[in-house]
């Protein structure tokens, strides 16, 4: 199986979680966003990662490849046995999908992290102030009222607590942090999730993939143990287009 896409997506973790998790090996291709040959274009008309293939089975929606590896593959299961709890975990999968999405990717990692690195700009500060003023406290607030006292969501790590907190590492890298003060339930789940020893493990390679340039990043990532594809469909010039980070 074959993922394309950057470590540092929160899409991409978020599929690379639960292959870990269900212990499916796999292959990346961890091309940068925005840095797709025309082949990434066949594979992924809408130009978003992360791309599952397998065998002959093309997918490019996180969610989607999520609940094939849930079908496909047996245990540990990623969603509640139960009808309506299995509905509420998909309808948090879907917040943190678009919402969360929105507000932390869309809304201050891509202007302060990812805009100025791709296209050497600066990014949009009003944008930036506007998620951190507005935009953030009211998905949080939301969120706060949904989020476990303790534990996670449904009993054990499945897709809806993967999907909320893989949000919230990109968050970090663009310098922001739940206040437990002010969001007590929503800083615990979010320690207790990415404190998990596959976030832990894919953190290692987030990190280097932040870290290095394009043309050392293969070699780095490989020595740190990471089962990369023989061949890249990445170019070393970016491409504009629309790409889910």
């Amino acid at each position: 199986m074959k993922i394309i896409g950057s470590f540092v997506s929160p899409y991409v973790r978020k599929v690379l979680v639960c292959l870990e998790l269900k212990g499916i090996a796999y292959e990346v291709d961890p091309i940068t966003p925005f840095f797709g040959n025309e082949e990434f274009g066949r594979l992924s008309p809408l130009r978003r990662i992360p791309v599952m293939v397998d065998g002959d089975l093309v997918l490019t929606d996180s969610t989607v490849i999520c609940e094939y590896l849930d079908e496909t593959h047996g245990d540990p299961p990623l969603l509640p046995s139960n009808a309506k709890e299995r509905a509420r975990a998909r309808w948090l999968d879907e917040f943190a999908d678009t919402r969360l999405g929105d507000v932390f990717i869309w809304g201050l990692f891509y202007p302060k992290m990812v805009h100025p690195r791709v296209w050497g700009e600066p990014g949009d500060e009003k944008r930036i102030e506007q998620s951190l003023t507005i935009e953030i406290p009211a998905a949080l607030d939301y969120l706060e009222r949904e989020m476990p006292e303790s534990g996670y969501l449904f009993g054990s790590l499945g897709l809806a607590d993967i999907s909320v907190a893989t949000f919230f590492r990109n968050a970090h890298y663009a310098g922001f942090s739940v206040d437990p003060s002010r969001w007590p339930r929503t800083a615990r789940f979010v320690e207790k999730v990415l404190g998990h020893p596959i976030f832990q493990k894919l953190l290692k390679l987030e990190q280097i993939q932040l870290a290095t340039s394009i043309e050392g990043r293969r070699k780095a990532l490989i020595e740190a143990g990471a089962a990369l594809t023989e061949e890249s469909i990445g170019v070393k010039e970016p491409r504009p287009g629309i790409m889910r980070l």
